[in-house]
């Protein structure tokens, strides 16, 4: 046959030192290597002192150059050594030389070529493997806090090391919001930026995981997409529940876990919930998802809600009022998100109206958020409101310590059970550790006096009110 104008000669002398070739590259590399990188590559012929081999795709072309080329120089060489160079050339399955239009891999350093543009499959994806990046999402951004911290570090150590001893699957687990996405977009971020050698790496959702492969099974890919995913150095795969109940894409996935595994490359994943938890998925695939470090992101605290919203305020450049932001970090507790989106909307219409931002702006922006069912409030909820606020333990609310620091908590605490329930001031002196009913109407009058007088214990007083009513 012919290629490139030039005529290409086969013997059987070559196709006997070819095969000894093939069988000194599959006891090197091994049976599974050997099959998924190796076993579709057929000799073309000899040119002068230059042979050429075919692949099928562009990809297993690029794989094999970059990781065997070298191999096969010298393997080739020892057989025969009138060759002085072996070329790889992707070939189709007519026999002739050129581009096959399959999907590309994504690469961090040498990208092979794209595939030409073809119409768009309704179930088929953007034809890369990564998703797109938030660069908002990096470590430096991710505020760290004791709810977070365990997750961070071993995010920081899988960006620094990859698949280094014990890390390697790292799953990542916990609610909406509380920085999955986040330290996953960091750590793909990360190793792109500072990898100390070319890395193939692959950042997807579950669900783009289960899109792809059924658009190669349509497209008849299959092995093609097999190649792209376990060729890579790095598989990153957010909301591995998606999986549940999708067998097929289970029973892939759980086959590139292995081959990647025992390859040594690195894993991460995230999912709402622990391995152990994820009923529904493969046994098989379940107990090998916690063969690695399993780190879970948890519920934010008060304190480090607190310092999210300083980060937010401070990279905005806005001024915003402790008050206000002790109101939120009490206030918008479900998870981190939720949290950022409601400084955003009052720093936003702080900006559109040019106004400042206060504790009475913050409720008018965010009434949507804050309204609730009417309840009822019960002194206990504003006894530990008003202890973890000033820092006090909740026996000091019924304690007979006089000292100022916990007497002025104390009538607080007296003077909003008196303004936000029904009870009797009785009742309330019995739940301040059996107090007089005169203690209660002297606590109320001092705390109206204070507030008259400082206007920043007024607003300590509203801030406390507007937490407790709003829930």
């Amino acid at each position: 046959m012919t290629m490139s104008g030039r005529e290409i000669v086969g013997t059987p002398q070559l196709a006997l030192q070819w095969a000894r070739i093939q069988a000194r590259l599959q006891a090197e590399v091994g049976e599974v290597e050997y099959r998924t990188w190796l076993r579709t590559m057929t000799l073309a012929g000899l040119d002068g002192d230059e042979l050429t081999h075919h692949l099928p795709t562009r990809f297993l072309r690029d794989w094999v150059r970059k990781h065997y080329g070298d191999r096969l120089n010298t393997l080739w060489q020892a057989e025969n050594p009138a060759i002085r160079r072996v070329e790889i050339r992707v070939a189709g399955v007519n026999g002739t030389t050129g581009p096959v239009p399959v999907e590309t891999a994504v690469a961090a350093s040498d990208e092979p070529a794209k595939a030409p543009a073809r119409a768009q499959d309704p179930f088929e994806p953007h034809p890369e493997l990564a998703a797109a990046l938030d660069p908002r999402f990096t470590f430096d951004a991710f505020v760290v806090g004791k709810s977070n911290e365990f997750a961070h570090a071993c995010a920081r150590r899988v960006a620094e090391s990859p698949a280094s001893a014990g890390f390697t699957p790292f799953f990542l687990y916990g609610g909406v919001g509380l920085g999955k996405t986040h330290l996953m977009h960091a750590i793909t971020a990360e190793l792109t930026k500072t990898a100390r050698k070319p890395l193939a790496i692959a950042y997807m959702s579950a669900e783009k995981f289960m899109y792809r492969f059924i658009a190669a099974i349509r497209a008849n890919t299959t092995m093609d997409f097999k190649a792209q995913v376990r060729g890579l150095d790095i598989l990153l795969i957010d909301d591995l529940q998606f999986l549940i109940g999708k067998d097929n894409t289970q029973e892939e996935f759980f086959h590139t876990f292995n081959y990647l595994t025992e390859a040594g490359k690195q894993i991460v994943m995230s999912a709402d919930r622990a391995p152990t938890a994820l009923s529904g998925l493969d046994d098989r695939l379940r107990t090998r998802l916690g063969s690695g470090i399993v780190a879970d992101l948890q519920v934010s605290t008060y304190e480090l809600r607190l310092a999210i919203l300083a980060a937010k305020a401070e990279q905005a450049g806005v001024d915003v009022p402790r008050q206000v932001m002790e109101f939120l970090a009490h206030k918008v507790t479900a998870n981190n998100r939720e949290l950022e989106g409601a400084i955003n909307r009052v720093m936003v219409h702080a900006r559109l109206f040019n106004r400042p931002i206060t504790l009475e702006s913050t409720h008018d922006v965010l009434h949507d958020v804050l309204k609730t069912v009417d309840r009822k409030i019960t002194i206990e909820e504003i006894q530990k409101r008003v202890a973890e606020h000033f820092g006090l333990k909740l026996s000091d609310m019924a304690s007979a310590r006089r000292a100022r620091a916990v007497a002025r908590p104390r009538q607080v605490a007296m003077y909003l059970a008196k303004q936000l329930t029904s009870r009797s001031l009785p009742e309330i002196g019995r739940k301040f550790g059996n107090r007089d009913h005169t203690t209660v109407m002297h606590a109320v009058s001092r705390i109206n006096e204070l507030s008259q007088a400082d206007q920043s214990f007024a607003e300590d007083v509203e801030l406390l009110r507007r937490m407790l009513e709003a829930g």
